[in-house]
Formats: C-alpha cells, sequence, structure tokens
C-alpha cells in the first residue's frame, strides 16, 4: 500500500459521507416546510402530466403521419410559446406568483379533457394539435414561474442548490412515471386514455398549490407593457456574460431534446422495432437515468463547481446518442438513453441554481420564461431537424449530427464555465457576509444577491474617519474585519466590530450623517450603494418593519448623552 493512502481513502470516505448528510438534510428541510413542500409537488404533477403529454402526443401524431408529423407537430406546439410564455410571465413578476401556478395547472387540465374528448370521438386531428398548441402555451409559463418562485423560500445559495436538487429529482421521476404512465395507457386504452391521465395529473397540481401564499417584494414602480418587460429581460440576459452563455449551453441541450423527442420513435419503431409501447420504453431509461443522476445530484448540494458540472450534463445530453449510432439493440439503447437522463439532472441543478442567483428578482419569471420561450423554439427546431435528417440520411445519421451539438460547444466553453464558477465563489462569501448582519437576516436569496452584486471593498487605515457627522449619505458599510469607533457630537457613543452595519442610518430616514465613524483598527469593509440599500431593505415587508425599528433603536442608542451638571 502506498505510504499515506489509507489516510486519504479515509478522507475521501469522511467527505463523501459529509455529503450524503447535508443531502439527507435537503430532502428533509423540504418535507419539513410547507410552502416548499406543496410547491415542490405541484410541480411534480405538473411534470408528470407533461412527459405523458409528450409521449401520448408524439405517439398520435406518429399513426396519424409519420416522422415528418412529429417533427411539425412538435414544432407547431412550441411556435405559440416562443411569444406567448414570456409576455405571460410579465404578468406572473405583477401579481403573486403562487395565484399563477394555480390557474396554469387548472388550465392545463380542462385542455387535455378536451384532446380525450375529441381523440375518443374521432375528432379532427388539426383541432387536437390547435388544442395541444394552447396547452403547451399555458403549460410552458408553470416552470418559469415556479422557478422565480422557489428562490423565495431559500435564505442561502446551499439552500437554493438544495431545493434545486429536490426539485430536480422529482423532475427526473417525472421523466420516468410520465412515460411509464402514457406507455400502459396507450397499450390498453389508446391516446384518448393518456389525455384523461394528463388532464388528472394536472388537476392535482392545482389543487396542491391552492391558497399557497408567498411573501414577495413589493413592486414599486408602475408595471410597464408586457413587450417592453419581455424585451428587458432579454437585455439583462444578452447583456450579462454568465447568462448569456448559460442560455447558449441551454440552447444546445433543448435542441438536443426536441430532436430526442423524434429520434425515440425512430428508434423504437424504426431501427427495434418496439412498436408503439416501445417508444413509452425509451423515454422512460432517459427517465430511469434522471433519477440516478439527481440521486448522485444530491452529493453536489453545495458543490461550487456547478457551472462545470451544467457543462458536463449538456455533454451527456448528446454524446450518448452519437454513440447509439454505432450500437445496435435493445439494452444498449436503454443505457445510453438513460445517460441522457444523468445529463438532464446536472442540467437542472447548475442551470436553475445559477440563473436563481444572477438574474435581478423583479425579473426572475420574465428571464425564466425566456429560457422557456428559447427552449420552445429550439426544442421545435430540434424536432424538425432531427425528422429531416432522418428521412433524408437515416436515423444513424441523425444520431450523430444531433449528438456532437452540445458537446461541441461545451468543449469551446469550457475556460468560461471555470471562470462563472469562481465568480459564483466569491458572491457565496458576500452573502454569507450579509446574512450575518441582523437587519439583513428575514432576507431571502433573491434580494441578498441584489446586495452581494453591488458590494464594493474599501479599505480605512487606523485613525482615520469612514465618514463624518454632517456627510450627505450616499452609501453604508458592513465591516468584514477591524474595529470601529461610533463618535457623536464629540463624544464615543461606541464601538463596532465585523458583521456590523455603519451608515443606514442616514439612508433609511433621509438625513445626513448622525455621527462619525472612525477606525480604531486597520478596517476591511464593503460599501453598498444608497439606492440599492434602500430599494432592497425596503422593499419586503418583514425586512421594512424589522429596519424601521432597527433604527429608531440605533437613535436612541447613538443619541449622546447629555453632559451632567455641574
Amino acid at each position: 500500500m502506498v505510504p499515506g493512502s489509507a489516510a486519504g481513502y479515509g478522507a475521501q470516505m469522511a467527505d463523501r459521507g459529509r455529503r450524503l448528510k447535508v443531502a439527507a438534510r435537503s430532502f428533509a428541510a423540504n418535507a419539513r416546510d410547507p410552502a416548499l413542500r406543496r410547491i415542490q409537488l405541484g410541480f411534480a404533477g405538473a411534470c408528470t402530466a407533461e412527459w405523458a403529454f409528450t409521449v401520448v402526443l408524439s405517439v398520435y401524431a406518429y399513426r396519424q403521419g409519420g416522422a415528418t408529423a412529429v417533427g411539425v407537430v412538435s414544432l407547431l406546439r412550441m411556435l405559440p410559446s416562443v411569444v406567448l410564455a414570456p409576455l405571460a410571465s410579465a404578468v406572473a413578476d405583477r401579481w403573486r406568483r403562487d395565484l399563477v401556478l394555480t390557474l396554469v395547472s387548472s388550465f392545463r387540465s380542462l385542455t387535455a379533457v378536451g384532446m380525450a374528448v375529441l381523440v375518443a370521438n374521432d375528432g379532427p386531428a388539426v383541432v387536437v394539435y390547435a388544442v395541444a398548441m394552447i396547452s403547451t402555451a399555458a403549460a410552458l409559463l408553470y416552470r418559469p414561474v415556479n422557478s422565480a418562485l422557489l428562490p423565495l423560500l431559500c435564505r442561502t445559495p446551499g439552500e437554493l442548490a438544495s431545493a434545486n436538487v429536490v426539485r430536480g429529482l422529482l423532475d427526473s421521476l417525472s421523466t420516468l412515471v410520465g412515460p411509464v404512465i402514457a406507455a400502459a395507457l396507450l397499450a390498453q386504452g389508446g391516446a384518448s386514455a393518456g389525455f384523461v391521465a394528463v388532464a388528472v395529473l394536472s388537476g392535482l397540481s392545482a389543487w396542491l398549490t391552492v391558497g399557497l401564499t408567498v411573501e414577495e417584494p413589493e413592486r414599486r414602480t408602475p408595471p410597464s407593457s408586457m413587450a417592453t418587460g419581455v424585451v428587458t429581460a432579454a437585455r439583462v440576459v444578452w447583456s450579462t456574460s454568465p447568462l448569456r452563455l448559460l442560455f447558449l449551453l441551454l440552447g444546445a441541450q433543448t435542441l438536443t431534446r426536441g430532436a430526442v423527442t423524434v429520434l425515440t420513435v425512430l428508434v423504437a419503431v424504426d431501427l427495434l422495432h418496439l412498436g408503439d409501447p416501445g417508444v413509452g420504453t425509451l423515454t422512460a431509461a432517459l427517465g430511469a437515468g434522471a433519477v440516478v443522476g439527481s440521486l448522485a445530484a444530491s452529493v453536489l448540494v453545495g458543490n461550487q463547481r456547478l457551472a462545470a458540472w451544467f457543462g458536463v450534463g449538456v455533454i451527456l445530453w448528446g454524446l450518448p446518442l452519437a454513440v447509439l449510432a454505432g450500437v445496435g439493440g435493445e439494452p444498449a439503447a436503454l443505457l445510453l438513453l438513460a445517460l441522457l437522463g444523468v445529463g438532464n439532472a446536472l442540467v437542472d441543478i447548475g442551470f436553475f441554481t445559477l440563473v436563481g442567483r444572477l438574474a435581478p428578482e423583479r425579473m426572475l419569471a420574465r428571464v425564466f420564461a425566456l429560457m422557456e420561450s428559447v427552449g420552445a423554439l429550439t426544442v421545435g427546431a430540434g424536432a424538425l431537424l432531427a425528422a429531416a435528417l432522418g428521412n433524408a440520411f437515416g436515423v444513424r445519421v441523425a444520431l450523430v449530427a444531433v449528438g456532437l451539438v452540445g458537446p461541441v460547444l461545451v468543449v469551446v466553453s469550457w475556460t468560461r464555465l471555470r471562470r462563472l464558477d469562481l465568480q459564483m465563489v466569491d458572491r457565496e462569501d458576500d452573502v454569507a457576509l450579509l446574512r450575518s448582519v441582523s437587519v439583513f437576516d428575514p432576507l431571502p436569496l433573491p434580494a441578498l444577491e441584489q446586495l452581494a452584486a453591488g458590494l464594493e471593498p474599501v479599505q480605512v487605515a487606523a485613525g482615520a474617519s469612514v465618514f463624518e457627522q454632517g456627510d450627505a449619505g450616499d452609501g453604508c458599510y458592513v465591516i468584514e474585519s477591524g474595529t470601529a469607533e461610533v463618535v457623536g457630537d464629540g463624544s464615543r457613543i461606541t464601538t463596532l466590530g465585523p458583521g456590523e452595519l455603519v451608515g443606514e442610518i442616514a439612508l433609511l430616514r433621509q438625513v445626513p450623517r448622525t455621527a462619525t465613524v472612525r477606525a480604531l483598527t486597520d478596517l476591511r469593509l464593503r460599501r453598498l450603494e444608497g439606492s440599492r440599500f434602500v430599494r432592497v431593505v425596503t422593499g419586503w415587508e418583514t425586512t421594512s418593519v424589522r429596519t424601521s425599528g432597527h433604527v429608531d433603536d440605533l437613535l436612541d442608542r447613538f443619541s449622546p448623552e447629555p453632559p451632567a451638571p455641574e
């Protein structure tokens, strides 16, 4: 045995044990919190309905017009969502997001009932497709609103990653359960029975979120038009380099995902001769891999390399398809499609956690809806591309061509992904510093992220002043290290140390500095710009009440004692 290897192995096992305990705590925390539990279960119902819907509609379209019909229908039902989902999400950034979730699932249930009735009575296929387009446009709003709501229930980046791991596992289970339900019903009762299952699952999702209320920030600015709000969200994504990179790579993954909708049909029916139920079986393999991937991703909670893992997930969404082109047989196909599912779990935890931390809270729903819009367009384009390649060159060429898109883009972008990971490590330290300040303690994670994004390092030498009594207040400071004294009217009032906030009274009361703050030792500070600080801490009812009482206490505390009578 190599010297020291036993100790190294023991350290690795201890680290794995620690990560498993963290993962277990994350699942337990989601189960204990009533709001998180209801939101997560509602999400599971909505996603299970979506996967069942996709399989049933794909088989129905294939029986109506072959692979071309599957590709065309997949594209057409996504096209309205490209425009409608972002516009509707602008409403979600003004209304209560929990209410929007209930309405979306209820509408999805009603449209699924309509499709079941149409298919059962041999209604025109074009009408079925039209209702599918309307249903898809509504359903695509669910995920961005859910994604925008989830960070409001979290206090730290680790909690958000934990919630996304749990949500990813539920999403993966739905990827498995939805197609299994679809396959069973297609074999027994046909497409009509499959659409009934979609209606029931969507209704359960709506029921789980009825009456749920989550505190959201006050929307103080006059609401802009929906179109303007969408353009603003697109401009934020385009002008923010990390967001732009994440969206580009996600577009490659969703292009592949759309192609898989067609390729699974071609592989099951034409290549492996498994028949209609084989489509559900292969899709369920993808779901099984996603479940395994989600369980593995649970040990990544708190991991500070989520951008890199996101890139690995995009690679796994494509590379197995290229390999599938060179091998044959059902077992190999099931294994390789399961690897796509593993990639799906890694993509979800990386993308939703990073975007939830990088995008401004006031437009989270619009940013996530823009993701759905880009996804809808690329999913439809991927399905059409796979159908065209399959018809022109055969399924094997289509598998290779589509499978290499994501991996090539990730290789080109790898350095930028690693740089993003380093940036988020620094941001997490800033969030932890802000969380140590009592005034900021009630704030949810998106609010702290907004504050952390504006922190500026400041150093003050011992004996120098941070600011003088009577100065104009243009910012406040969090003490990172060192000690300072507060001096009012020439008298020392108190001393302050790490984790304490100074300068907030002038900002919240809109008055000149009420005292002088002077460094007793060398100070390392983090400065917050005044307007950002006021906008964030007074925008939430809980912190607004707390800061008002906090300032009153400070004014009493910092008021110099009157001189004793002679």
